[in-house]
């Protein structure tokens, strides 16, 4: 059984930064394109930052580029989001993905950013 747990997420003020990390099992994480995805209340999901099988290409959503990373550790099966500067705007659950033939998503986590 496929699981993604996230972790990390929590309340922030503007400008700080938060952690996401998210763990796998029940796959073989090295051969997946992870991603993360938000959705804010009331918004479609968004890609957020996706990275290749081995980490060699990663994308990013355009109001994230140069704030936002993502970064994996196939011997830990975990996928990293570095969020630094962070705007009231980023407000929203953050999901996991994996994708290969078929698509996981984990169970989200809440990241706040306000005052």
């Amino acid at each position: 059984q496929v699981q993604l747990v996230e972790s990390g997420g929590g309340l922030v003020q503007p400008g700080g930064s938060l952690r996401l990390s998210c763990v796998a099992s029940g796959l073989t994480f090295r051969w997946y394109m992870m991603s993360w995805y938000r959705q804010a209340p009331g918004k479609e999901r968004e890609l957020v930052a996706s990275i290749t099988s081995t980490g060699g290409t990663t994308n990013y959503l355009d109001s994230v580029k140069g704030r936002f990373t993502i970064s994996r550790d196939n011997a830990k099966s975990t996928v990293y989001l570095q969020m630094n500067s962070l705007k009231p705007e980023d407000t929203a659950v953050y999901y996991c993905n994996a994708y290969r033939s078929a698509r996981y998503w984990g169970q989200g986590t809440q990241v706040t950013v306000s005052s």
